[in-house]
């Protein structure tokens, strides 16, 4: 489970060799457009399935989900320890704004998270490459198979927020028949305790850290307080739909 300290974050150029072969931490690779972009260097070590099981994301998003994958992904990568990039923190935040929206659920495929530069799937630059982009298979109880509930879902998610790209639906390349495909862009997330040195090489000494736990309940604040919250904050709260108990 998460230490006490919060989660471990590894430098991609220390780690062992087979790992950094099929990570290629901070390479530069191309998009279907031509354009370049750099890899994350970055990334959360994940020890175990327990430990991926019960970290939590966000209130409804636990580490797991993004991790779903099958043969397509690199043999090594389906291995614990298995290694994320920190980026897959924003994503989760994102998802968690989009469900407390829709009020349901959101429901990740598989190979529908992270995907390593090594997985089958990832042909050319893609933010899965990234942890920033996200294939959703169904929200609450509607599967996206067809083109009305994926056209409204995707109304939802482009008026929620400027910052994600939302697949159109279609059945060519670059579109989406039968699922919801968001994502942020290659976006690179360097935690504040790490150092962006620029030694490439493998250190004798592995660079790492622990995450600092911010929220205020992990740093001891009292449980409950008399703060009142200001009134166009309060009413933006009691305006925010209901949602599932299901914990996704």
């Amino acid at each position: 489970m998460e230490t006490e300290s919060g989660l471990k974050v590894v430098d991609g150029f220390d780690l062992e060799a087979d790992v950094r072969a099929v990570l290629r931490p901070h390479e530069m690779v191309q998009d279907k457009l031509g354009r370049q972009h750099r890899l994350p260097r970055y990334f959360y070590e994940i020890p175990s399935h327990e430990a991926a099981r019960d970290i939590r994301l966000t209130a409804h998003f636990g580490l797991n989900e993004f991790l779903l994958v099958d043969l397509k992904e690199a043999q090594r990568l389906r291995q614990y320890p298995r290694y994320v990039p920190c980026a897959i923190r924003t994503l989760a935040f994102y998802l968690e704004r989009l469900r407390e929206v829709v009020g349901a659920s959101l429901h990740i495929a598989v190979n529908g998270g992270y995907r390593s530069p090594a997985h089958k799937l990832a042909v050319g630059a893609t933010p899965h490459m990234w942890g920033t982009a996200v294939d959703l298979y169904r929200v609450g109880s509607v599967i996206l198979r067809e083109q009305a509930p994926i056209e409204t879902y995707n109304r939802v998610a482009e008026e929620l927020t400027d910052d994600w790209y939302v697949m159109p639906y279609g059945h060519e390349i670059g579109k989406a028949d039968d699922h919801l495909h968001l994502d942020l862009g290659f976006v690179v997330v360097v935690p504040r305790e790490m150092s962006e040195d620029r030694l490439e090489a493998p250190q004798v000494i592995p660079r790492h850290a622990f995450e600092e736990r911010r929220s205020g309940d992990r740093r001891g604040w009292p449980a409950a307080t008399n703060l009142e919250l200001p009134a166009s904050v309060s009413s933006d709260r009691r305006a925010t739909p209901s949602t599932s108990p299901d914990r996704r």
